[in-house]
């Protein structure tokens, strides 16, 4: 089914149109509900309220964009809205080191690395793990970060800087990389150092 064909289905609430658009677009949002979830049960409830709010919405879509970005946006916002509504966000912890040590992109040489890395991320406090997804993966900034958890900027900076400190402690832990002489980041240039 087209593109085009399944959006005016859904519009139209036809379920076998609905059915589409959830099954070519539901595995790569269920690895972005995945990000911001503790276990793959709550991954899928938020992949099902995301779908439920994007079936409830799609009338809005204007064919600006895609497709698949328009439904990223609703499900990433659902994800930050069931984590503000569970209150799981303001569990934190305060990591005194948070400017220690940084991770390198070319030291994660291969997939099956990448997916312990995203495992990795997976347990860093709720409250890391959101920004550090919203910031460093979904792109936004801290400002809209701090907008959308209704939390500070400068909160949002600091708790990238935690998340990133953390998820590359626990990188070397599990031996997935290994310390480096020269300080730069996961998810960014060279630091001072």
């Amino acid at each position: 089914m087209t593109e085009e064909l399944m959006l005016t289905g859904c519009i139209k609430n036809n379920a076998t149109a609905q059915e589409a658009l959830y099954n070519r677009f539901s595995p790569r949002m269920l690895g972005v509900c995945y990000r911001f979830a503790k276990n793959r049960e709550d991954a899928e409830d938020m992949l099902q309220e995301g779908f439920i709010k994007v079936f409830t919405q799609i009338h809005q879509y204007r064919n600006e964009g895609a497709l698949e970005g328009w439904i990223r946006r609703i499900i990433v916002h659902t994800c930050i809205n069931i984590l503000k509504k569970n209150k799981k966000f303001s569990d934190s912890v305060d990591i005194i080191h948070a400017n220690s040590v940084h991770v390198r992109e070319e030291i994660i040489p291969s997939i099956m690395q990448a997916k312990q890395v995203v495992e990795c991320i997976r347990t860093l406090p709720i409250g890391y793990r959101t920004v550090l997804n919203l910031y460093a993966i979904e792109g936004f900034s801290h400002k809209e970060i701090a907008g959308m958890l209704d939390i500070e900027e400068s909160t949002s900076r600091s708790q990238y800087t935690r998340a990133k400190a953390m998820l590359e402690e626990i990188l070397i832990k599990k031996k997935i990389i290994q310390k480096q002489q020269k300080k730069t980041t996961l998810f960014g240039a060279v630091s001072p150092g």
